[in-house]
């Protein structure tokens, strides 16, 4: 175990609680916020000051006052390439049928998802991929690469400095609103890829038919 001091930030997901229970083992003081989109940023974090932070999937964007208490680093587990910055990352991909996906580690700038790249894994995207299967391969692979970046750090280990660049245009949560909407003038293959890009669970596109909005199921 390091003696060093962690602000772990995630939201409540299974491979969140997870990495919890490492950081816990690995480093001495940990400060762990699970939180929800909306959700403030908690108190604690007003007068946080330590080595590291570490933001794994978590909904809140980290103010720059907050990122210069870390004294080490203030890394991001972001759930897609750097192709993808922002959200809907995984949902463009279904869209447009490209052939891998992947997950990303990089340093935290003011900037959303716009700091130095550690590292990215990559992995393929199935033709019969949909949201729920995608989902559940990317939070796999993010789960193990957030453990053996954090193992690197509890060792005392230099992180690996990627040569990927991010995107310059982050997605949007209006561009992701937008994806969820089928109109009846649209062709069957746009209907198809908007309904593999979107569908999951209780999030489902909608049809529109004059001042009538209705929503799509299988």
């Amino acid at each position: 175990m390091t003696e060093r001091s962690l602000l772990l930030l995630t939201s409540h997901t299974e491979d969140a609680e997870w990495i919890t229970k490492f950081c816990r083992k690995a480093f001495a003081d940990v400060v762990a916020c699970q939180g929800d989109w909306g959700d403030p940023l908690p108190e604690v974090c007003e007068s946080w000051r330590g080595d590291l932070i570490v933001s794994y999937c978590s909904r809140w964007i980290v103010p720059q006052q907050l990122l210069k208490r870390a004294s080490l680093a203030a890394i991001n587990f972001h759930p897609a390439p750097p192709e993808y910055p922002g959200i809907g990352g995984l949902n463009w991909a279904l869209y447009n049928y490209v052939a891998s996906f992947g997950v990303t580690c990089h340093h935290m700038v003011p900037k959303v998802d716009a700091g130095p790249i550690i590292e990215v894994r990559r992995f393929p995207i199935f033709r019969c991929d949909d949201v729920e299967s995608l989902l559940r391969r990317t939070h796999l692979h993010l789960e193990l690469l957030g453990l053996e970046v954090l193992d690197r750090i509890a060792n005392n280990e230099a992180l690996p400095s990627s040569p990927e660049s991010w995107c310059p245009r982050a997605g949007s949560r209006r561009e992701l609103n937008e994806l969820a909407n089928i109109s009846c003038d649209m062709s069957p293959e746009e209907i198809a890829r908007r309904v593999r890009a979107y569908s999951f669970g209780s999030w489902q596109p909608v049809v529109t038919l004059g001042n009538h909005t209705f929503e799509l199921k299988k």
